[in-house]
């Protein structure tokens, strides 16, 4: 079962590493509030960088229970079926559904 903290801290740090053109393709910064986990900064807007903090200003803010959030990460299919019964809350949907890119 996938870890949120583990995600964050090291497997998108190095997933984003390792293919500097998925930054690219993205260009945007997301905050992550995930509940029972913490929060996070994905700024992909230049180096590709993920900070343990929530900044202001992002251009979608995706929020969703660290239970939820795990299974969606283990399974990014299901990221549709949390989308719409409200378990997943993304503030821009066009930047939400770069994120298959991110969580794949």
């Amino acid at each position: 079962m996938a870890d949120t903290q583990e995600y964050f801290n090291n497997t998108l740090k190095e997933k984003l590493a390792s293919n500097p053109q998925l930054v690219k393709d993205i260009g945007a910064v997301y905050v992550f509030k995930i509940d029972g986990a913490g929060e996070w900064t994905v700024d992909l807007t230049g180096d590709g960088e993920v900070k343990a903090e929530a900044i202001d200003g992002a251009g979608c803010v995706v929020e969703a229970a660290k239970a939820d959030f795990e299974n969606m990460l283990d399974n990014p299919g299901q990221a549709m079926m949390l989308f719409m019964s409200g378990k997943l809350k993304v503030s821009d949907v066009q930047l939400g559904l770069q994120l298959q890119k991110l969580l794949s």
